[in-house]
């Protein structure tokens, strides 16, 4: 019977040392694989990662917070000129001091038309309700009429009524979002008028940040889509030049 130290029946010496080795493959194995899939894991995420980073920063129409790019140059749009009685509700007919910036609006008058608030505008000098008017009023379907000439004054960015140019904007709802349409019009008619007057985007402001009023509410509640707008107009005045 042998009797040595370590045998066992059935095993040759040095299985143990054998098995070892095995069992150390194998968990290195099983370490690679994890390592793998981690790796794989966090790959996913982060492909995932800059691709929302992507849209949010291009913006989607009806989807996320901006509009995404418009295809419109700084070329002069259609604009219908109805020019508003001089009178001193609407139109008082005093020159401005020479423009320094272009001042975005929404009507607050959810599904009215671009015709709608222009004729409001002209008949404040019959009613004499207010005080209150805008250079250039642009349509659900983006059409764009002139009220007032872009060398007078209009009633509607208060201290900044002398130096810029006013545009209001129509929108269908409550949210204050303006349609395809109205948006397009509105970064052409916005990227004319700063090459007209030797602008950039950076001279294009909200009433919002003249006074605080929440206007364009969609621009001043979505700050995101507020930069796009003037990201669109940077780039319809670069593809202008």
């Amino acid at each position: 019977m042998n009797t040595r130290r370590g045998y066992t029946k059935g095993k040759k010496p040095g299985s143990r040392r054998e098995n070892t080795g095995k069992n150390r493959n194998s968990s290195g194995r099983r370490r690679m694989n994890r390592f793998m899939w981690t790796g794989f894991v966090i790959l996913v995420l982060l492909t995932a990662a800059l691709g929302a980073r992507g849209l949010l920063s291009a913006g989607r129409f009806f989807g996320g917070l901006g509009y995404g790019r418009v295809d419109v140059d700084a070329s002069e749009p259609e604009i219908d000129v109805q020019l508003l009685d001089v009178n001193p509700y609407s139109r008082p007919g005093i020159q401005s001091s020479g423009i320094t910036g272009i001042v975005i609006h929404y009507t607050a008058n959810p599904g009215s038309s671009a015709q709608d608030n222009r004729d409001y505008f002209n008949g404040l000098k019959d009613s004499h309700e207010t005080q209150a008017s805008s250079n250039f009023v642009v349509g659900l379907d983006g059409e764009i009429i002139q009220c007032v000439p872009t060398w007078e004054v209009a009633y509607a960015s208060n201290e900044r009524n002398y130096d810029s140019v006013s545009i209001e904007v129509c929108h269908p709802d409550e949210s204050g979002r303006f349609t395809k349409e109205s948006y397009e019009s509105l970064v052409q008619l916005t990227a004319w008028l700063c090459v007209k007057f030797d602008l950039t985007a950076d001279d294009v402001i909200r009433h919002y940040d003249v006074t605080g009023k929440n206007c364009p509410k969609y621009f001043v509640e979505h700050e995101d889509a507020w930069e796009d707008f003037r990201e669109n107009v940077s780039l319809a005045i670069t593809s202008e030049n």
